[in-house]
């Protein structure tokens, strides 16, 4: 019993260092390439997303968005994001398990279209599970959740040649 509480203890104390030492990488065509701590998001304009569970259920997520984390690096957006140069930009999200989300640069921008896509690290008012964060993007309104992945690592701009 004693081994199981120490173990529950060591689990418990890795995953809020591991959180601790967390870091969101921004970098590929950016001005400034960036690593965000949880700290630092935090101090970042918040938004919320809703979005439903398997279940049908609607939750609430608030974190930065990502059009906020964009700024801060130095990609384009709005008129300086018109010209095909530009326009064949895209977001890739880089997962901790490996997975893989894309988004076309233009379509995150607010004087193109309005997506409300956040880097959500709360649930309904409580941080996001371990196995589910720190973080996680939050692709608002999309019919299926595919692009809502979890613990999101990376956060690449890049350009189609």
């Amino acid at each position: 019993m004693i081994k199981l509480f120490f173990l529950l203890v060591f689990s418990f104390c890795s995953t809020v260092s591991a959180q601790t030492g967390f870091k969101l990488k921004v970098y590929g065509e950016v001005a400034q390439p960036l690593e965000l701590s949880l700290s630092d998001l935090s101090k970042m304009a918040r938004g919320e997303a809703v979005m439903k569970d398997k279940e049908g259920n609607s939750h609430t997520f608030t974190g930065v968005p990502i059009t906020e984390i964009l700024g801060k690096a130095g990609v384009p957006s709005g008129k300086a994001l018109h010209g095909k140069e530009n326009f064949s930009k895209y977001v890739l999200i880089k997962c901790s398990d490996g997975y893989q989300v894309l988004f076309s640069l233009a379509e995150l921008d607010p004087s193109i279209q309005d997506k409300n896509v956040i880097i959500a690290d709360t649930i309904d008012g409580k941080p996001l599970l371990a196995d589910k964060g720190p973080l996680r993007i939050i692709a608002e309104g999309e019919k299926k959740p595919a692009r809502s992945s979890y613990q999101a690592t990376e956060i690449v701009i890049g350009s189609i040649k």
